[in-house]
Formats: C-alpha cells, sequence, structure tokens
C-alpha cells in the first residue's frame, strides 16, 4: 500500500483529498503547513506528496525545493494541488520539482489519474 502525503492548512480541503485517498486503498499522513510536512516526510518516507502551495510558515514552493535537496527525499514524487493557477506559477511549480500542477478546484478523478499516472 502507498503512502502518501498530503499538505495543506486548509482543514476542508486537506480531508477532502485525504478522502478520496483513503476510499482509493492508499495509506494517508496529514501535515498543515510545509514546515510540518517537512518533518514527517523525513519521519514516515511516504511515496508521495499532494501539497497546496499558500501556506504559512513555508509554502508549498519551498516544501518542494527542501525535499528536492534532502537527499533522503529527493526522489520522492510530488503533486502540487494549489488555487495559483497562472501560466508562470505553473512553470515556477515545475521547476521547484512538482511532478503534477493541478489547480483548484479540483475533482476527485481529476486527483487520482494524476497520482496514478506518476505510478507510486
Amino acid at each position: 500500500m502507498s503512502t502518501v502525503l498530503v499538505v495543506d492548512d486548509t482543514p476542508s480541503t486537506r480531508e477532502l483529498i485525504c478522502g478520496y485517498l483513503r476510499k482509493a486503498g492508499y495509506q494517508v499522513i496529514e501535515a498543515n503547513n510545509g514546515k510540518e510536512a517537512m518533518e514527517k516526510a523525513l519521519a514516515h518516507n511516504p511515496d508521495l506528496v499532494i501539497t497546496d502551495v499558500v501556506m504559512p510558515e513555508m509554502n508549498g514552493f519551498e516544501l518542494c525545493r527542501s525535499l528536492k535537496k534532502n537527499p533522503t527525499t529527493q526522489n520522492l514524487r510530488i503533486v502540487v494541488c494549489t488555487s495559483k493557477n497562472q501560466d508562470i506559477d505553473r512553470l515556477w511549480g515545475m521547476k521547484q520539482g512538482a511532478d503534477i500542477y493541478l489547480t483548484k478546484p479540483f475533482t476527485e478523478t481529476e486527483i487520482m489519474e494524476a497520482i496514478q499516472s506518476i505510478n507510486i
């Protein structure tokens, strides 16, 4: 069973994503911000991180960079799921290490297809 770390400072969004993942059989770890996510990624070694961008303490782009720079987490797959929907945001997210960049609002199908496309 694959483990997914879901990072979002909005509880309702985090719970929605976690619900989709649990229904599909994934083990889920939750974090409220990038700093907490980095700690949990190092402690639990998830297969995938799904992160928002706009969060306190450490935003999603900073989290991507931190994960990719750390030898322990550098191969983690990352899905950015954010309301930042400009082309420059998408380009910046991919440059920071995101494998997939989804924008909110999203559907269950969109998020599950994104996860399946990176074969965790």
